[in-house]
Order: C-alpha cells, then structure tokens, then sequence
C-alpha cells in the first residue's frame, strides 16, 4: 500500500463514520502517525507505506470515527500560538475562547503589573494566553479535578510561563477565594451548559468530561458563584470577564450588574453569538 492509498483509505472511514471534516482529520492523524504534512504527503504519495505505521494510522482513524475527539487523539492542540497538552478529563480548548482572553488582556491595559485569577481553568489556555499577551502580570489559574489540574500544571511548565500560577480550588466554595491575593482581574469559561442541553450535544463533545461542560440545571451555577462569591474581591476599578453560552448572555450580564459593577459590555465572537461578557468594579 502506498502512502497516498493508506491516506485515502483513513479519509474513507471518517466520511462513511459522517465526520464532518474527513480530509482535515485525516491529514492530522496521518501527520502525527508519518510525520508528512499535506504537502510533503503529496510529494511521496506513491511511495510504500510502513506495514506498522499504517496499521497505527488506519486504528486512530477508526477511533476517530468512533467519536473519540481528534484534540485528544492527537494528544495536543493550539491555542493562541501555543501547544496545549490535552487529553480525556480535560475541557478541549476552543478557537472562540480567544476572545475572552484578548477581552480581558484589554481590560487590564493601564495596570502595570496586574493580577488576575482565573476561574475554571482546564488545560490553562486562559491563563496561558493572559501571560503571553502581558507579561509583567501575575496569573493565578484555578482548577479543581485532579486529571485537569495535572493538564494545567504540565502545560504551565511547557510553555514556560513562570508568572502562571496553578492553585487547586474548589470556586463554589467561598473559602476558596481566601487563597488568592485581591485580582485587578477575574476572568473564567466555566462550564455552562444546561441539563436538558447535554443530551443535545455533539457525540465528541459529550465525550469531554462533565465537571469540565454542566453549569448547573439551567447553566449558571457558576456565574452566580463568580458573582457572589468573587466579583466584590476585586480591587476597585477592576474588571471582570467570562465567556457565556449561546442565550445566557444577558443573565450574565444581570448578575455582574446585580454585584455591583458597570460598564458592562457583551462581545459577540466570530460567528455572531454573543460570547463573552465584561464588567468593571466602581473606583468608589
């Protein structure tokens, strides 16, 4: 079997699976089992393929198919010009999530040295890209599940970024936030889909872990705990961010303004859904 024919044929088994990416997927896994990307592989099609890797290659493209998600199947994926470690037990980062982190980044122009915790924080790509857009700040990343923390703390040392601080706690408990020094900053994408929603979900994206997608029976339970529990630790004059579902935006936006803060403004990301919410603190 040549390497074109063995390409072909794991491109075969996702589009009769009805992925929805089948050449895109394919060219992935077969990168990470040959090494060749699209362009080298196109250049050495019609050379002979490895009996091994090609059996190595056809078995990921039947997982694949399977409904196992191709971020951990490949076992990394980019966020904001950084490789991110993922993996089962760990939220996947997504390319929305992006507009959050600029938000927020934007919010503490004029800090010269700011704090900022993040809420929820997974495999680390918020605080991760917090500290690659400011560097003088001090990035406090909260996580709570064992298998997301480990994620987070192998991604922290990774990339390199020592003003990345990763803190095991539990944000619906109000003694958590005792651990942190009062933020210029809060920022979070927690889990926020509804009960009668997670059924609805995509097969791969149920495959994510649950503590990392359900927000509580209507998809807020932790923006009512950011609010109760978090906003008024927030030194004067700071601002706070988080990431929301598609319809929650406005709930959201009534629980900043019901914890005291102003300015707030609702960011629709690049497919028009409005994603994220902002607030400010009062100075006085």
């Amino acid at each position: 079997m040549t390497l074109g024919e063995a390409y072909r044929m794991g491109k075969s088994f996702l589009s009769g699976a009805g992925n929805e990416s089948p050449a895109f997927d394919a060219a992935c896994l077969f990168q990470k089992v040959f090494g060749l990307d699209r362009q080298a592989r196109v250049i050495h099609s019609d050379e002979t393929a490895g009996e091994e890797q090609t059996e190595e290659y056809l078995r990921l493209a039947r997982e694949r198919a399977g409904g196992r998600p191709l971020q951990y199947i490949l076992g990394s994926w980019p966020f904001m010009g950084l490789t991110l470690e993922v993996g089962e037990g760990v939220l996947i980062p997504r390319e929305e999530t992006e507009l959050l982190v600029r938000a927020a980044a934007q919010l503490t122009d004029g800090v010269d040295t700011p704090e900022i915790i993040d809420l929820c924080s997974g495999s680390g790509a918020v605080a991760l890209g917090l500290a690659s857009l400011l560097p003088r700040a001090s990035v406090y990343a909260a996580e709570l599940y064992d298998e997301a923390f480990s994620y987070l703390c192998t991604n922290v040392q990774n990339t390199g970024f020592r003003n990345v601080k990763p803190i095991k706690a539990d944000i619906l408990k109000p003694e958590s936030a005792e651990k942190f020094p009062l933020p210029d900053c809060i920022v979070s994408n927690p889990p926020y889909v509804a009960a009668d929603e997670l059924e609805a979900l995509q097969t791969e994206v149920r495959r994510e872990p649950r503590t990392a997608l359900f927000g509580g029976e209507d998809g807020l339970l932790f923006y009512r705990a950011i609010a109760s529990i978090w906003l008024p630790k927030l030194k004067r004059g700071g601002a706070a961010a988080v990431e929301v579902g598609e319809g929650q935006a406005a709930r959201a936006a009534a629980l900043f303004q019901s914890a005291g803060l102003t300015r707030i403004r609702i960011l629709k990301d690049f497919n028009g859904i409005e994603r994220v919410v902002t607030g400010i603190r009062k100075n006085g």
